[in-house]
C-alpha cells in the first residue's frame, strides 16, 4: 500500500510575562496536560494569523506574533482502546510575541480547563504533565534568545484564496 505521508500542522504561542509562562490546562484522551496556547492551522491563514486565533481561542486575550522562535517536528505514537495504533506526526510553528487584553464574554475553547502562569522551574518540574515534549523545548529556546524574523515564513496570496475541495 503507497500512502502519503501527511504531518498535522501546528501553531503554538510561546507567552512570557515577568518571568512566567502562559500555558493552557487542557483535556486530552491521557488525562489533563499541560500545554503552549496551540493547535492545527486552518484552511487559508498564515501560521501567525493561526497562532494568533488559537491564542485567542484558549486563553481569551489577544496575541500579536513579533518573531518566529522556531519550527519543530515530533511524533505522537499511542495505543487507542480497540483501534489500531494512532501514529500522527507534528510539524509546529511556534511563535513569541506579544499578550493582549482579555476580550470580555469570551469563553475558553472546548477542552481547556484553565489557563496558568508558571515560571521556568515550574515548568521543568512538570514534563510528565506536558501534552508534548515541544513545551518545554520551545520554552528553553526561548530563554536562550532564539528569534527568527516573522518573514521567515512566507505565505503566498493563493493560500487566502483557498477554495473548498470538491
Amino acid at each position: 500500500m503507497n500512502t502519503r505521508w501527511k504531518p498535522s500542522v501546528t501553531v503554538a504561542a510561546i507567552i512570557e510575562r515577568d518571568g512566567r509562562f502562559l500555558l493552557v490546562e487542557e483535556e486530552t484522551p491521557e488525562g489533563l496536560k499541560l500545554n503552549n496556547p496551540a493547535g492545527h492551522l486552518d484552511p487559508g491563514e498564515s501560521p501567525a494569523e493561526g497562532c494568533a486565533r488559537e491564542a485567542l481561542e484558549e486563553t481569551t486575550h489577544r496575541f500579536t506574533p513579533k518573531h518566529l522562535l522556531g519550527i519543530y517536528i515530533s511524533r505522537l505514537q499511542r495505543q487507542c482502546p480497540g483501534e489500531a495504533l494512532e501514529d500522527i506526526t507534528y510539524l509546529r510553528f511556534a511563535f513569541a510575541g506579544e499578550l493582549g487584553e482579555v476580550i470580555p464574554g469570551r469563553q475558553l475553547d472546548t477542552g481547556i480547563v484553565r489557563t496558568v502562569w508558571m515560571t521556568p522551574d515550574e515548568v521543568r518540574a512538570s514534563t510528565e504533565r506536558h501534552r508534548s515534549p515541544l513545551v518545554l523545548r520551545c520554552m528553553e529556546d526561548y530563554l536562550r534568545g532564539q528569534r527568527f524574523p516573522l518573514e521567515l515564513v512566507y505565505t503566498d496570496p493563493s493560500v487566502q484564496a483557498l477554495q473548498p475541495a470538491c
